[in-house]
Order: C-alpha cells, then sequence, then structure tokens
C-alpha cells in the first residue's frame, strides 16, 4: 500500500484549552529536528491532528522515530482523498485488497465535517455493502474484525487509516521548562532524565568526577547516557564537576557514617549554584525512597535543607524492578551497567547513616568552609553539550 500520510494524535494536548497552540507548536517544532534525516516530508499541523505529508519518504521509519517523541498519543499510515462518496469507497477498496491475510473487517465513519451529506452510521453501511460487494470471502464483523477501516471525514480532506501505532506520550519536551538532572552512571538517574523529559522538561546534567578514583570510561559512560537522553528530546548539556579534592577533604573530616550525607549535600549546592549560573529553576535527582541509605526520609530531609530549589524526584515511589525494565525499554541498562564505578560508589563510607540528624549533619559540616570550596570547584566545571546521533552514525557504531 502507497500510504501518503501519517496522522498524529495528540492525546493529553487537546486537554490544554488556550494554550494548546503553545504544545503544538512546540511538538511540531521537536518533530522537525528529530524528522530532520527525512528531507522530503511536510509536517501540516492543525488544532486536533498533525500529518506528515511523506512525498515518497519511508512510513515506517517515520513512525518508528516519532515514537520516541514526547507529546504524541498515538499515529497511523493514511491514505488522503477529497470529501465525495466515490473517491472514499475506491480508496477503501484498495486498503482492504492490499491487505494482507484479512477475513473480516469493519468500517468506522467519524464525520467533523458537517457538510458531509450523508451521516456516519449511514456511512458506515454503504461503505461497507460496497466492500463487501467488491470482494470474495471476506465478511463484516463488528466486534473483533481482523483490519478495521477509519474513515476520518475532515474539513480539509478525508484520511482512510486502518491500524493506530502507540507514541511516547507525555508532553513535548520544552513544554515545561528546564531542570538541571543530576547524572551518574548508575541505571537510576538517566531513568528520572527520560520520565521528567515525558513531562515535557528539557534538561540539562550535571555529573561528579573524581579522578583518578574514577576513569575516563566512566565518565564516556555518562556521555553515552546523555546521548541515549538527547535522542528522546534535545541535545543535552552537561556540566562535569572535578569533585575530587572536596571528596578527599570530607572523607577526612567529617565523621564516616555522616560524610555521604554532606557529601550530597555539597552536590546540591553546586547544583544549584550552576542551574542558577544556567537560568534552571529545578533539580531532578534518580532518588527512589528507602533504596539507599541516602534515600531515607531522613537523608532526603538532611540532603534537601541546603537548598530552596524545587527537587524533583520521578522515581521515588517505585522499586528497582520497575525502574529496569524502562531503562531496558530505553535501551540505556546496558550503558549503565558497565564496571565502571563513579565518585559515590568509591566514596562510600561502609556504615553510612540511614537516619542522620539534620543539626549533627551541621554540627559536623562545620569543619568544611563551604563558601570557599564552592568558590575554587566551581570556576573548573567543564561543560560539553552532547546531540542524539543520526541513523547514519548509529549504523556505523553498530557495525564496529
Amino acid at each position: 500500500m502507497q500510504y501518503d500520510h501519517i496522522v498524529i494524535r495528540y492525546g493529553e494536548l487537546t486537554l490544554k484549552g488556550q494554550n494548546r497552540k503553545y504544545f503544538i507548536n512546540q511538538l511540531a517544532d521537536n518533530m522537525r529536528k528529530a524528522l530532520r534525516s527525512f528531507p522530503n516530508i511536510k509536517l501540516n499541523k492543525t488544532r486536533d491532528r498533525m500529518y506528515i505529508v511523506l512525498n515518497g519518504e519511508d512510513p515506517k521509519a517515520i513512525m518508528e522515530r516519532c515514537q520516541s517523541i514526547f507529546g504524541i498519543h498515538n499515529m497511523s499510515v493514511a491514505l488522503k482523498v477529497a470529501n465525495e462518496e466515490e473517491a472514499i469507497k475506491e480508496a477503501a477498496l484498495k486498503l482492504l485488497k492490499e491487505s494482507e491475510k484479512i477475513q473480516t473487517f469493519k468500517v468506522t465513519t467519524k464525520r467533523s465535517n458537517k457538510d458531509f451529506p450523508i451521516g456516519s452510521q449511514q456511512f458506515n453501511q454503504i461503505l461497507g455493502s460496497h466492500l463487501l460487494v467488491n470482494t470474495e470471502g471476506i465478511t463484516v464483523d463488528v466486534h473483533q474484525p481482523d483490519l478495521e477501516i477509519t474513515i476520518d471525514i475532515r474539513q480539509e480532506a478525508t484520511f482512510l487509516t486502518s491500524e493506530k501505532v502507540d507514541g511516547a506520550g507525555g508532553l513535548p519536551v520544552g513544554s515545561s521548562g528546564k531542570s538541571l538532572l543530576l547524572l551518574s552512571g548508575g541505571i537510576d538517574s538517566p531513568v528520572a532524565g527520560y520520565l521528567a523529559m515525558k513531562r515535557g522538561v528539557e534538561l540539562e546534567a550535571i555529573h561528579f568526577h573524581s579522578p583518578p578514583y574514577t576513569s575516563e570510561r566512566a565518565k564516556e559512560k555518562v556521555l553515552d547516557l546523555a546521548e541515549k537522553l538527547a535522542f528522546y528530546g534535545r541535545p543535552i548539556r552537561i556540566h562535569l564537576v572535578p569533585f575530587t579534592v572536596l571528596q578527599q577533604t570530607i572523607h577526612r573530616e567529617i565523621p564516616h557514617g555522616y560524610s555521604m550525607t554532606v557529601m550530597r549535600r555539597m552536590m546540591m549546592r553546586i547544583a544549584e549554584a550552576v542551574a542558577k549560573r544556567r537560568g534552571i529553576l529545578s533539580i531532578v535527582t534518580g532518588e527512589s525512597l528507602g533504596q539507599v541509605a541516602s534515600q531515607t526520609m531522613e537523608s532526603m530531609h538532611a540532603i534537601n535543607a541546603v537548598t530552596n530549589y524545587p527537587v524533583v524526584r520521578p522515581l521515588v515511589t517505585m522499586d528497582k524492578k520497575e525502574i529496569i525494565a524502562i531503562s531496558e525499554q530505553v535501551d540505556m541498562y546496558n550503558i549503565s551497567i558497565r564496571p565502571y564505578e563513579d565518585c559515590c560508589t568509591v566514596f562510600v563510607p561502609k556504615q553510612p547513616k540511614t537516619k542522620p540528624r539534620l543539626e549533627k549533619v551541621e554540627q559536623f559540616e562545620v569543619k568544611i568552609n563551604v563558601e570557599k570550596e564552592l568558590e575554587t570547584i566551581l570556576p573548573l566545571i567543564e561543560t560539553v553539550t552532547i546531540e542524539a546521533k543520526n541513523e547514519q552514525q548509529q549504523e556505523l557504531d553498530d557495525l564496529f
């Protein structure tokens, strides 16, 4: 079947009332960027649908790419015809005859264009009869058909579709502002970033590394995870923080039971400083309540006390099994489990406090000149921008 369009359906975007246009424009912009390797396509956006005019491009490849674009509820390949009874009959018959292994069908007409002279139910009967008369061995089944042909009669034209493919859902990346992701090389934080993007958040990331205790391979793993995240949204600016000297100071000056809490508090302070400098309004973490010592309610309270910034925790109620399932689904798990340690695992104390008291943390932290440490470390931050690989680059990587 030589389809000429792909119909994009918005889902949640249709609930945005007077702001709908803003979200649709954001989605269209993201789609143009994601589909730039298909130069012949054209996007037509309306209030209720978006249409990709294929102009000879491969619809299967385009739909596969669209499945990673947040803001798309579902999509269908489509034939576009004039709002004329005979044109619709001809296209529907062609669609039915060219479908493989079909024994039963159903016709569903949606008539948003009320100027079309035939009502939906009546047109279902007319079209169903036409298809039965002009085919052999095929019958109607309105409950569980092998093929459902949908006739969408709109103001500008009629679109015939026969299958819906689920999209990524959520909101278009960039429609909910920007956040700074604390990105480690583990499983949790990249999944948290992915889920934040699904709610329309554009990401920058911050990563703390401690050479020579952490290797270049550990940093490379984080950059690869950032590249995967960029595939689902936009290029990601990642801020690489040299953390060795500060970690050594914490390890030396702070009682070991509290060193993890103080380290996390310093990370949060540095992240807030970077966020302020970049005009970012929130911080995203991969914390899951109760998963490790630094993620108990008491630990979160003590760590959060150093910032007034909103801290978004998309994984807070998930268990590890659920997080791993998402990591595998979005093709990040095999990167996350590479055996290169990050700065948190290298300096983790043997018996960290699971219920640190805030007043104790503040008492111990006096041994560190926080302002001086921030003044020293902030100018040393290296910033790189990571873009998603296009299809040709990915194919070359897969070969080697």
